[in-house]
């Protein structure tokens, strides 16, 4: 009989716990909403697409570095718009660390972005919703995928600059990559579908130059770069020239979102050491493959990849605030 009871109660404590563990991530996703704005800036959507589209126009490389800013607000701190903020007396920018100095760009359309939402709908839309929708909005413009975009993030009112210099990082092992997305709550699926970002968009000589001439201090290249792809990296960037010289990250098709990138790996073509890491795993390497073998497998991956980084940390509530200059915190 005792052991009875206790058996019950033991049974009605887990499932009580299980209750409270299922309510408390439910509730954290329920910040967000894809109707969020509905009611009070409905056309927020539009006057995004319409920004980024005439961007695109004069600037084709402008919607991957639009995603990418998405991405790298995410990383540090959770979606909140830090990346955004410049420096202040209070504030020391993310944008000047490592990762993104001279590198991160778009600035410029987010506040154009911002200008024309806030004179529709001033007070309303936050830089970090801003940015998510720019994110969604040039991945489509480019070929790529729509997914469904969560919104009612507010913006936060400090920035990391250690946060930002550890993103991850084109030299980034394995191990390494996976904890940094560990870390936030992703995991394998979503490290190999949200590389596939480097479907286009364009990365520094800088930034890969050691796989060509000195991988891991051997004096030779790295071993598992296609040789033929090697020769034309080499020419592209010869050793001890310029850093900055701007290379395509999808050499096939730099300006189209397609499932190129993973048939790259394949061909151990990935431009980057932490691109190429992909196929080093077997887990992962499988992921490649289907990717490969499907766009919609990764189109659909992707989307959901995108929904789960949009949904690392969100200020929500009365947290953060809205910004009305996505440079600098309100009143400052």
């Amino acid at each position: 009989m005792v052991h009875s009871s206790l058996f019950h109660l033991l049974a009605l404590t887990l499932t009580l716990t299980l209750t409270l563990t299922s309510s408390f991530f439910q509730g954290s996703r329920a910040q967000l909403s894809s109707t969020f704005y509905d009611n009070t800036c409905s056309n927020v959507s539009t006057i995004v697409r319409n920004i980024i589209q005439q961007a695109q126009s004069s600037d084709a490389r402008i919607v991957a570095s639009l995603t990418r800013l998405h991405f790298h607000d995410c990383f540090v701190n959770g979606c909140d718009g830090s990346v955004l903020l410049d420096d202040s007396s209070s504030i020391q920018s993310e944008k000047g660390a490592v990762p993104n100095n001279n590198s991160t760009r778009g600035f410029e359309v987010v506040d154009n972005i911002k200008t024309a939402v806030e004179n529709v709908c001033p007070g309303i839309v936050s830089c970090a919703d801003i940015l998510a929708l720019a994110a969604e909005a040039s991945v489509n413009l480019a070929g790529g995928p729509t997914w469904t975009v969560l919104l009612g993030r507010r913006d936060g009112t400090t920035a990391s600059f250690s946060g930002a210099n550890n993103l991850p990082s084109p030299r980034d092992p394995l191990i390494t990559l996976r904890s940094k997305f560990s870390n936030v709550g992703l995991g394998d699926t979503d490290l190999v579908a949200l590389s596939g970002a480097h479907t286009f968009g364009r990365a520094k000589c800088s930034s890969f130059s050691d796989r060509l001439y000195n991988f891991s201090n051997s004096g030779s290249p790295d071993p598992s770069l296609d040789t033929t792809y090697l020769a034309t990296l080499q020419q592209s960037c010869p050793q001890g020239g310029r850093g900055d010289i701007l290379n395509k990250l999808d050499p096939s098709s730099p300006y189209t979102f397609d499932e190129n990138y993973y048939t790259n790996l394949q061909d151990n073509q990935g431009l980057l050491q932490s691109d190429q890491e992909l196929t080093s795993d077997s887990s992962l390497a499988s992921i490649v493959n289907s990717f490969a073998s499907s766009q919609s497998a990764f189109f659909q991956n992707f989307g959901s990849s995108m929904v789960n980084m949009g949904n690392i940390s969100p200020l929500s509530g009365s947290n953060g605030e809205i910004r009305s200059n996505c440079r600098k915190v309100n009143g400052s």
